[in-house]
């Protein structure tokens, strides 16, 4: 089956008068781009300073809000009952291509933008994932596509989704329960990375709860007796998610933070909480592992005759990869090349890679390449909200190096390269891939077709009936507060 959607995507987006189209389409995206670089790398930088965790990114959305209405857009804000969430949509008729963008910053790690550890004065937060530039890169290339429909009077839609709180908070999972993916055909993203690559991929499963235990407060050395300690109840319960690990499969992922413990060693503690991460490699795998954890956690309550309750903070399908649409990327991403650096790109990126703990993976220079095709499946331990998307259309990414080769994501290096122009130069270069990509799909329904089929494959011939791994809950919009 592969090969047979190999074959036929390569003579859709190559063959004959086509890939002429296609050579005055990555032309005009280019120029396109290229014209309004500065302004994309400004709003980035914008997004970067700014620096706003899940839920509270009023001024990163309305940043990138601004920008789409200027160029045309209509824009419906706060849906799916999430303030900062928007959705921008140009154009009539099918195929209906969506492009998903984030715009939150993580906690804990703000960052000046140099190659030495330099939080920011009075910071909190930093965007080391690179949200920043992926929200602005997806603008550009929803801009760069409206440009083009209009040009060419193609009919389609492009519609671009503001996804708050990717990390954590599963911000699309609340806009695919909503139904906003309902109409789509095909879905379009990219991610801040530290390597360039198109290849068909897939992420785990992930659910997380907050487990809050209450126990009774008393003297910890005149009156123990009176006491019953929540912290007891914390450490049991984490004592007996330890001993499962022996008993569940190894692409299994368990990991919690202690994030109430108490206030002082001389007071029982009344209340103390646990945030838990489970991550497999699909719901259904999840599902069963969880039920465990809460077995685990009840049972901890128990035997420490203390209270225990939990709210679901989030929870992600695995994203279903799509060798067809993939295709179509790679072939677009190629069609750009990689990231070439300048004399002071080069010194900072030297500069950043003597501060990483033993030898980078990825040596300097790999920035320059793109990873070469293979419709092997690649393989995440990491989960995105992105996958929920993927269960509703056909999805498919890319990364590209955004940062410098070797840079884990989530580090201190992550965020200062993303706030310069080694950052700006893949975040361009992905919004010209994804502008290409979604022309490609505009240009040649066959695409869409293919890869509609595959995706049906992939989930079993059928539509599933959609049951988020989070349940009826409301967005929690206080989560990172």
């Amino acid at each position: 089956m592969k090969s047979l959607f190999r074959a036929v995507t390569l003579l859709s987006a190559l063959g004959g008068a086509q890939a002429g189209a296609e050579d005055a389409a990555s032309r005009m995206v280019d120029s396109a781009i290229g014209s309004a670089a500065a302004n994309y790398s400004a709003i980035a930088r914008d997004i970067w300073e700014y620096a706003e965790v899940g839920y509270q990114e009023v001024k990163s959305s309305a940043r990138l809000k601004g920008a789409l209405e200027a160029a045309g857009f209509e824009v419906e804000t706060g849906v799916a009952g999430i303030p900062t969430s928007f959705v921008a949509s140009y154009g009539k008729g099918e195929p209906v291509v969506g492009i998903l963008a984030e715009f939150d910053a993580l906690p804990g790690v703000s960052q000046m933008d140099v190659p030495v550890r330099a939080p920011v004065p009075g910071g909190t937060a930093g965007h080391a994932c690179g949200h920043h530039l992926f929200g602005t890169g997806s603008v550009a290339a929803a801009i760069t596509v409206k440009e083009w429909l209009t040009d060419t009077g193609n009919r389609g839609t492009i519609r671009l989704y503001g996804t708050p709180a990717e990390e954590g908070g599963s911000g699309k999972v609340y806009m695919v329960r909503a139904g906003l993916f309902d109409d789509v055909d095909t879905v379009i993203h990219w991610h801040a990375s530290d390597r360039n690559s198109a290849l068909p991929g897939t992420t785990l499963a992930n659910r997380s709860a907050k487990f809050r235990f209450h126990g009774k407060a008393s003297h910890a050395a005149a009156a123990p007796e009176r006491g019953r300690s929540a912290l007891d109840g914390v450490e049991a319960m984490n004592m007996m998610v330890n001993m499962m690990r022996e008993h569940v499969p190894s692409s299994t992922r368990i990991h919690h933070v202690i994030t109430r413990g108490g206030n002082a060693p001389n007071v029982v503690p009344e209340f103390a909480e646990v945030f838990y991460y489970v991550r497999a490699p699909s719901p259904d795998d999840i599902r069963p592992i969880w039920a465990w954890v809460e077995n685990a956690a009840e049972g901890a309550a128990m035997g420490t005759q203390t209270r225990v309750e939990w709210e679901i903070i989030h929870g992600n399908y695995n994203i279903l990869p799509n060798v067809t649409l993939a295709r179509v990327m790679h072939e677009s991403l190629e069609t750009y090349g990689g990231i070439e650096y300048d004399r002071d790109e080069q010194r900072f990126a030297e500069a950043l890679v003597d501060t990483y703990n033993g030898k980078p993976p990825r040596g300097l220079g790999s920035q320059k390449h793109i990873a070469p095709w293979t419709e092997d499946i690649q393989r995440s331990s990491g989960s995105s909200d992105v996958g929920d998307v993927s269960w509703m259309a056909p999805t498919v990414g890319l990364n590209t190096a955004t940062w410098v080769p070797g840079t884990a994501a989530h580090s201190w290096q992550a965020v200062a390269a993303g706030g310069t122009s080694i950052g700006s130069k893949g975040m361009l270069l992905a919004a010209r891939s994804m502008a290409l990509t979604a022309i490609r799909l505009y240009e040649d329904p066959n695409i869409v077709a293919l890869a509609q089929q595959e995706w049906l494959e992939v989930r079993g011939g059928r539509r599933i009936d959609y049951e988020p791994l989070l349940g009826d809950r409301d967005p929690p919009l206080d989560y990172r507060k």
